[in-house]
């Protein structure tokens, strides 16, 4: 088996891996910076318990880099389809949580609207809706 890097061809595509490329590039700022990244979240790490960084390292920098990884290296449209549909259920996430723990404010809707445009290129290429 032969490895090559898989360049990507269409425009749905570039959209597509250009959210892996996003998400992979969030990964590594909560791999290599997680105080900020989880100051950016609105989270604020305990200086008694450091588990809080561990789990930024090794929960948020580790599904992202991995899945983003695995679209950008493999190129397949089922696994482009399983980063957006992450990146949509976070967004709902969010709006359920708007809704109801009462943070209707800017920084929720902006999160979101970020979430949204993560996740359609990469849902609308696995599908095939977009090429």
């Amino acid at each position: 088996m032969e490895l090559a890097f898989p360049w990507p061809y269409s425009q749905g595509e570039w959209l597509a891996w250009s959210s892996a490329l996003v998400t992979v590039l969030l990964g590594l700022a909560a791999l290599f910076a997680p105080r900020t990244v989880l100051r950016l979240l609105r989270l604020e790490p305990r200086a008694d318990r450091p588990g809080g960084l561990a789990a930024a390292r090794a929960s948020l920098s580790g599904f992202h880099i991995g899945v983003g990884l695995a679209c950008i290296l493999l190129a397949q449209p089922l696994l482009y389809l399983a980063l957006g549909l992450g990146w949509a259920v976070t967004a709902f996430g969010r709006l359920v949580s708007t809704m109801s723990d009462g943070g209707n404010g800017p920084y929720n809707w902006i999160a979101l609207i970020v979430e949204l445009v993560l996740a359609a290129p990469a849902v609308l290429f696995g599908f095939g809706l977009i090429s």
